[in-house]
């Protein structure tokens, strides 16, 4: 009889056990389409399946009060989708989905990580610019215009140096931040680039941005020469090739503007006559082109040093717009121009309306001539 009752016993709780597994609902699947890695502004489909008499579809997210609900899913019924719009930070984070069907609700679904990347990187800068002299000092800008909170600024190499600063916001909707580096020896690669990111959001990847080299001058024994062809003063539109050469056996030539912290030229040198040297084309230049330039040498095997700059080269671009009166009030760099467009064009008023005097002289004359035949011609006319 113990034997039968204790038989009784595990029959029932088994028996028990299968009725209740027969009522647990399978967990949900949950998966992103085209991924859970979604660039900035890019949209994401969430997909989430279940049974096919699911009756509706509910999905959720860790620490948001978002939910998305999907009653009487279309068929088949087994699966739905919940459609994000242009990715943000606040859609950055941890979903789950369960579903509805006769026997109730099911559990969660595992958990799925939705991660946004941001797809334009910071611009990464110096000032005043990359090129520096050995013992000096050089601020590195970092920018975006994505609103980060905060910027780092990571030293590439052995170093792995890094700073952390938070964000400017100018007026016009520019963040950035400044970090002083220095003073600079020529020892090792200066090599930096920079992150941006929001406080409190770690679910937001942010490309890094483009990797910045800051460059040693005067560390080679060679000074190039700097010429310009047609010539420094060229019309708006010209064709303008700058040459930089180098009797030295230079593999490569850079070439640097002032105030322009971003375009570096780099070229290899060809040998040509006794002459190591580079053509930097121009193409057809604007006002934008107008400035000073130099060039330096370098070896491939040390690029971060240069030789000595060559003699600054002024390149001037006549036939640009004028500044209108406003702005030379304001500019006090640009006082002396605008008197002489001013004289100019006085002058060229003087000579209009002298043209337009003898054009009225001309005029009249004509009319008075026209009347004169006219009548003449009314005279001969036959009596009617």
């Amino acid at each position: 009889t113990g034997f039968s009752c204790t038989f009784f016993f595990f029959f029932r709780q088994s028996l028990a056990l299968l009725t209740r597994l027969e009522w647990i609902l399978p967990k949900p699947s949950l998966w992103a389409e085209p991924g859970s890695v979604i660039s900035w502004g890019s949209s994401v489909t969430l997909w989430c399946q279940g049974t096919l008499d699911t009756q509706g579809y509910h999905l959720t997210k860790e620490g948001s009060p978002m939910t998305w609900h999907q009653q009487s899913p279309p068929e088949p019924r087994n699966k739905t989708n919940f459609f994000i719009p242009p990715m943000r930070q606040h859609y950055a984070g941890t979903y789950h989905c369960h579903y509805l069907s006769s026997a109730g609700w099911s559990e969660l679904s595992d958990p799925l990580e939705l991660v946004v990347t941001a797809y334009r990187k910071p611009t990464l800068s110096a000032l005043p610019s990359p090129v520096v002299t050995s013992g000096e000092n050089v601020t590195i800008q970092c920018s975006s215009r994505l609103g980060f909170q905060r910027f780092i600024l990571i030293e590439e190499g052995e170093n792995k140096l890094s700073w952390m600063l938070d964000s400017q916001e100018l007026s016009s909707g520019l963040f950035l931040a400044l970090f002083p580096v220095g003073p600079v020896a020529p020892s090792h690669r200066w090599m930096f680039r920079c992150h941006g990111y929001y406080r409190n959001i770690t679910r937001v990847w942010l490309e890094p941005s483009d990797t910045m080299e800051i460059l040693v001058s005067g560390q080679i024994p060679d000074r190039p020469f700097l010429s310009v062809q047609p010539g420094p003063t060229v019309a708006s539109g010209e064709n303008v090739t700058l040459l930089c050469q180098s009797r030295s056996p230079m593999d490569t030539f850079l070439l640097t503007k002032e105030e322009a912290a971003h375009h570096l030229l780099r070229l290899r040198s060809e040998h040509r006559a006794h002459q190591h040297q580079a053509e930097f084309p121009m193409g057809p230049v604007t006002s934008a082109h107008a400035g000073t330039y130099r060039c330096y040498s370098l070896h491939r095997f040390f690029p971060y040093l240069l030789s000595h700059s060559s003699d600054p080269l002024e390149l001037v671009v006549s036939g640009a717009e004028t500044l209108s009166p406003s702005q030379n009030q304001t500019d006090s760099k640009t006082t002396s121009h605008p008197q002489d467009y001013t004289v100019e064009n006085l002058i060229r008023m003087a000579v209009a309306g002298l043209v337009l005097v003898v054009l009225g002289i001309l005029l009249r004359s004509q009319e008075v001539n026209t009347r004169e035949n006219n009548a003449s011609v009314r005279v001969l006319e036959p009596w009617q």
